[in-house]
Protein backbone atom coordinates (compact mmCIF):
# COMPACT_ATOMS: atom_id res chain seq x y z
CA UNK A 1 0.00 0.00 0.00
CA UNK A 2 1.25 3.49 -0.85
CA UNK A 3 0.31 6.06 1.80
CA UNK A 4 0.52 9.84 1.63
CA UNK A 5 0.98 11.60 4.96
CA UNK A 6 0.69 15.25 6.00
CA UNK A 7 1.37 16.31 9.58
CA UNK A 8 1.36 19.92 10.83
CA UNK A 9 1.95 21.13 14.37
CA UNK A 10 1.42 24.81 15.19
CA UNK A 11 2.24 26.67 18.41
CA UNK A 12 0.85 30.17 18.96
CA UNK A 13 2.53 32.06 21.80
CA UNK A 14 0.82 34.88 23.66
CA UNK A 15 4.14 36.76 23.95
CA UNK A 16 7.40 36.69 22.01
CA UNK A 17 9.60 33.68 22.75
CA UNK A 18 13.05 34.37 24.18
CA UNK A 19 14.56 30.98 23.34
CA UNK A 20 13.46 27.44 22.61
CA UNK A 21 14.59 24.00 21.47
CA UNK A 22 12.48 21.23 19.97
CA UNK A 23 13.35 17.59 19.37
CA UNK A 24 11.48 16.13 16.39
CA UNK A 25 10.85 12.43 15.76
CA UNK A 26 8.70 12.80 12.67
CA UNK A 27 10.52 11.04 9.84
CA UNK A 28 9.85 7.31 9.34
CA UNK A 29 12.69 5.01 8.34
CA UNK A 30 12.78 2.39 5.64
CA UNK A 31 12.61 -0.78 7.69
CA UNK A 32 11.05 -4.23 7.59
CA UNK A 33 7.54 -3.70 6.25
CA UNK A 34 7.85 -0.13 4.95
CA UNK A 35 9.86 1.90 2.45
CA UNK A 36 10.04 5.70 2.58
CA UNK A 37 9.60 7.09 -0.93
CA UNK A 38 10.03 10.74 -0.02
CA UNK A 39 9.80 12.90 3.08
CA UNK A 40 9.96 16.67 3.56
CA UNK A 41 10.18 18.87 6.64
CA UNK A 42 9.27 22.57 6.64
CA UNK A 43 9.86 24.93 9.56
CA UNK A 44 8.38 28.37 10.18
CA UNK A 45 9.87 30.23 13.12
CA UNK A 46 12.71 27.77 13.71
CA UNK A 47 16.03 26.60 12.26
CA UNK A 48 17.37 23.09 11.88
CA UNK A 49 20.46 22.53 14.04
CA UNK A 50 21.34 18.86 13.59
CA UNK A 51 20.02 15.41 12.64
CA UNK A 52 20.98 12.09 14.19
CA UNK A 53 19.79 8.60 15.12
CA UNK A 54 19.01 8.49 18.84
CA UNK A 55 19.59 5.58 21.26
CA UNK A 56 16.41 3.88 19.99
CA UNK A 57 17.57 4.33 16.38
CA UNK A 58 14.87 6.94 15.71
CA UNK A 59 15.58 9.59 13.11
CA UNK A 60 15.80 12.73 15.25
CA UNK A 61 16.00 16.41 14.33
CA UNK A 62 16.97 19.18 16.75
CA UNK A 63 15.66 22.67 15.92
CA UNK A 64 16.07 26.03 17.65
CA UNK A 65 13.30 28.62 17.76
CA UNK A 66 13.94 32.03 16.29
CA UNK A 67 14.08 34.61 19.11
CA UNK A 68 11.03 36.85 19.24
CA UNK A 69 8.61 34.61 17.33
CA UNK A 70 4.98 34.20 18.37
CA UNK A 71 4.16 31.38 15.94
CA UNK A 72 6.02 28.12 15.37
CA UNK A 73 4.85 25.76 12.64
CA UNK A 74 6.36 22.35 11.96
CA UNK A 75 5.08 20.60 8.84
CA UNK A 76 6.13 17.29 7.34
CA UNK A 77 4.80 15.31 4.42
CA UNK A 78 5.75 12.34 2.35
CA UNK A 79 4.92 8.98 0.87
CA UNK A 80 5.58 5.57 2.39
CA UNK A 81 5.10 2.16 0.79
CA UNK A 82 3.90 -0.41 3.32
CA UNK A 83 3.37 -4.16 3.51
CA UNK A 84 1.33 -6.43 5.77
CA UNK A 85 3.74 -8.53 7.88
CA UNK A 86 1.13 -9.54 10.48
CA UNK A 87 2.65 -7.07 12.92
CA UNK A 88 6.12 -8.65 12.86
CA UNK A 89 8.80 -5.94 12.91
CA UNK A 90 11.66 -8.37 13.39
CA UNK A 91 15.14 -8.23 14.88
CA UNK A 92 16.24 -5.65 17.42
CA UNK A 93 18.28 -2.62 16.33
CA UNK A 94 19.57 0.46 18.09
CA UNK A 95 21.84 0.80 21.10
CA UNK A 96 19.42 -0.13 23.89
CA UNK A 97 20.06 -3.50 25.60
CA UNK A 98 17.08 -5.82 25.86
CA UNK A 99 16.96 -5.56 29.66
CA UNK A 100 16.06 -1.87 29.27
CA UNK A 101 12.68 -2.94 27.86
CA UNK A 102 11.92 -4.90 31.01
CA UNK A 103 12.40 -1.88 33.27
CA UNK A 104 9.22 -0.01 34.17
CA UNK A 105 8.95 3.75 33.69
CA UNK A 106 6.80 6.27 35.55
CA UNK A 107 4.14 5.93 32.83
CA UNK A 108 4.09 2.11 32.67
CA UNK A 109 4.69 1.11 36.32
CA UNK A 110 1.97 -1.29 37.47
CA UNK A 111 -0.12 -0.71 40.57
CA UNK A 112 -2.46 -3.23 42.21
CA UNK A 113 -4.95 -3.33 39.32
CA UNK A 114 -2.33 -3.92 36.65
CA UNK A 115 -0.46 -6.49 38.74
CA UNK A 116 -3.69 -8.44 39.15
CA UNK A 117 -4.32 -8.28 35.41
CA UNK A 118 -0.81 -9.51 34.58
CA UNK A 119 -0.88 -12.22 37.24
CA UNK A 120 -4.04 -13.72 35.79
CA UNK A 121 -2.36 -14.13 32.41
CA UNK A 122 1.06 -15.17 33.66
CA UNK A 123 -0.29 -18.18 35.54
CA UNK A 124 -0.22 -20.28 32.36
CA UNK A 125 1.88 -18.51 29.74
CA UNK A 126 2.03 -21.22 27.08
CA UNK A 127 2.76 -19.74 23.67
CA UNK A 128 3.88 -16.14 24.20
CA UNK A 129 2.10 -14.92 21.07
CA UNK A 130 -1.18 -16.32 22.36
CA UNK A 131 -0.62 -14.75 25.77
CA UNK A 132 0.19 -11.37 24.23
CA UNK A 133 -2.96 -11.40 22.13
CA UNK A 134 -4.88 -12.37 25.26
CA UNK A 135 -3.22 -9.48 27.09
CA UNK A 136 -4.23 -7.07 24.32
CA UNK A 137 -7.86 -8.18 24.61
CA UNK A 138 -7.75 -7.95 28.40
CA UNK A 139 -6.38 -4.39 28.32
CA UNK A 140 -9.12 -3.22 25.96
CA UNK A 141 -11.70 -5.03 28.08
CA UNK A 142 -10.55 -3.11 31.17
CA UNK A 143 -9.84 0.27 29.54
CA UNK A 144 -12.61 1.46 27.23
CA UNK A 145 -11.51 3.73 24.38
CA UNK A 146 -12.66 7.24 25.26
CA UNK A 147 -11.13 10.56 24.20
CA UNK A 148 -10.79 13.67 26.33
CA UNK A 149 -10.40 11.85 29.65
CA UNK A 150 -6.62 11.35 29.80
CA UNK A 151 -3.51 13.22 28.70
CA UNK A 152 0.22 12.69 28.13
CA UNK A 153 0.87 12.58 31.90
CA UNK A 154 -1.71 9.86 32.67
CA UNK A 155 -0.08 6.69 33.95
CA UNK A 156 -1.07 3.18 32.93
CA UNK A 157 -2.38 2.35 36.41
CA UNK A 158 -4.49 5.53 36.45
CA UNK A 159 -6.04 4.55 33.12
CA UNK A 160 -6.95 1.07 34.42
CA UNK A 161 -8.46 2.51 37.60
CA UNK A 162 -10.46 5.05 35.58
CA UNK A 163 -11.52 2.37 33.09
CA UNK A 164 -11.04 4.52 30.00
CA UNK A 165 -8.32 6.02 27.86
CA UNK A 166 -6.90 6.35 24.34
CA UNK A 167 -4.25 4.54 22.29
CA UNK A 168 -1.40 5.93 24.38
CA UNK A 169 -2.98 4.59 27.58
CA UNK A 170 -3.72 1.19 26.00
CA UNK A 171 -0.10 0.88 24.90
CA UNK A 172 1.24 1.84 28.33
CA UNK A 173 -0.99 -0.67 30.13
CA UNK A 174 0.01 -3.42 27.68
CA UNK A 175 3.72 -2.56 28.05
CA UNK A 176 3.57 -2.40 31.85
CA UNK A 177 1.77 -5.74 32.11
CA UNK A 178 4.07 -7.44 29.59
CA UNK A 179 7.13 -6.29 31.51
CA UNK A 180 5.57 -7.54 34.75
CA UNK A 181 5.25 -10.93 33.01
CA UNK A 182 8.95 -10.88 32.06
CA UNK A 183 8.38 -9.93 28.39
CA UNK A 184 10.36 -6.99 26.94
CA UNK A 185 8.01 -4.36 25.48
CA UNK A 186 8.19 -0.85 24.06
CA UNK A 187 6.05 2.02 22.79
CA UNK A 188 5.70 2.88 19.08
CA UNK A 189 4.54 6.17 17.60
CA UNK A 190 3.36 6.46 14.01
CA UNK A 191 0.46 6.90 11.63
CA UNK A 192 -2.63 4.88 10.81
CA UNK A 193 -4.78 5.03 7.70
CA UNK A 194 -8.38 5.01 8.88
CA UNK A 195 -11.13 3.53 6.76
CA UNK A 196 -13.69 6.28 7.41
CA UNK A 197 -11.63 9.47 7.10
CA UNK A 198 -8.41 11.08 5.90
CA UNK A 199 -8.07 13.97 8.38
CA UNK A 200 -7.27 13.05 11.99
CA UNK A 201 -6.73 14.85 15.28
CA UNK A 202 -3.35 13.24 16.01
CA UNK A 203 -0.98 10.44 15.15
CA UNK A 204 -1.32 6.93 16.54
CA UNK A 205 0.45 4.82 19.14
CA UNK A 206 0.77 1.09 19.80
CA UNK A 207 3.03 -1.42 21.53
CA UNK A 208 5.64 -3.97 20.52
CA UNK A 209 6.71 -7.03 22.49
CA UNK A 210 9.75 -9.24 21.98
CA UNK A 211 8.79 -12.79 20.99
CA UNK A 212 11.40 -15.55 20.75
CA UNK A 213 11.96 -16.62 17.15
CA UNK A 214 10.10 -13.62 15.70
CA UNK A 215 11.68 -10.53 17.25
CA UNK A 216 9.53 -7.46 17.89
CA UNK A 217 5.82 -8.03 17.25
CA UNK A 218 3.32 -5.15 17.28
CA UNK A 219 -0.06 -4.98 19.02
CA UNK A 220 -2.57 -2.18 18.47
CA UNK A 221 -4.73 -2.64 21.56
CA UNK A 222 -7.17 0.14 20.65
CA UNK A 223 -8.15 -1.53 17.40
CA UNK A 224 -7.70 -5.12 18.56
CA UNK A 225 -5.28 -6.10 15.79
CA UNK A 226 -1.61 -6.38 14.95
CA UNK A 227 -0.59 -3.51 12.63
CA UNK A 228 -0.94 -4.19 8.91
CA UNK A 229 -0.21 -2.21 5.73
CA UNK A 230 -2.33 0.70 6.98
CA UNK A 231 0.30 1.57 9.59
CA UNK A 232 3.47 3.65 9.27
CA UNK A 233 6.01 3.18 12.04
CA UNK A 234 7.97 6.35 12.94
CA UNK A 235 9.66 6.04 16.35
CA UNK A 236 9.91 3.82 19.42
CA UNK A 237 10.91 4.14 23.06
CA UNK A 238 10.43 2.71 26.53
CA UNK A 239 7.24 4.80 26.78
CA UNK A 240 5.47 7.67 25.01
CA UNK A 241 7.90 10.28 26.29
CA UNK A 242 10.81 8.60 24.48
CA UNK A 243 8.86 8.14 21.23
CA UNK A 244 6.82 11.37 21.16
CA UNK A 245 6.79 13.15 17.78
CA UNK A 246 7.76 16.51 19.31
CA UNK A 247 9.30 17.35 22.68
CA UNK A 248 11.13 20.45 23.85
CA UNK A 249 11.26 23.58 25.95
CA UNK A 250 10.59 27.27 25.39
CA UNK A 251 11.52 30.30 27.46
CA UNK A 252 9.32 33.38 27.53
CA UNK A 253 6.73 35.25 29.59
CA UNK A 254 3.59 34.03 27.85
CA UNK A 255 1.46 30.92 27.34
CA UNK A 256 1.06 28.80 24.21
CA UNK A 257 -1.78 27.20 22.28
CA UNK A 258 -1.25 24.00 20.30
CA UNK A 259 -3.00 22.86 17.12
CA UNK A 260 -2.25 19.56 15.33
CA UNK A 261 -3.52 18.26 12.00
CA UNK A 262 -2.76 14.85 10.50
CA UNK A 263 -3.91 13.42 7.19
CA UNK A 264 -3.24 9.87 6.00
CA UNK A 265 -4.60 8.59 2.71
CA UNK A 266 -3.90 5.81 0.25
CA UNK A 267 -2.41 6.91 -3.05
CA UNK A 268 -4.07 5.46 -6.11
CA UNK A 269 -1.51 4.18 -8.59
CA UNK A 270 -2.54 4.82 -12.18
CA UNK A 271 -1.91 1.99 -14.59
Amino acid sequence: MLLNIRHTTRYDFSAPVDHGLQRLRLKPKSTHGQRVIDWNLELTGAKLQTEYADHHNNHTVLVSLDPGIQTLEISCSGSVETADNAGIFGHHSGHMPMWAFLRQTALTKPGPRMRALAAGLAADRGNSIDVLHELSRAVLGNVTYMTGQTDATTTAEQAVVAGHGVCQDHAHVFIGCARAMGIPARYVSGYLKMADRVDQDAGHGWAEAMVEGLGWVAFDVSNGISPDSGYVRVSSGCDYREAAPITGITFGPGDSALAVSVAVEQQTVEQ
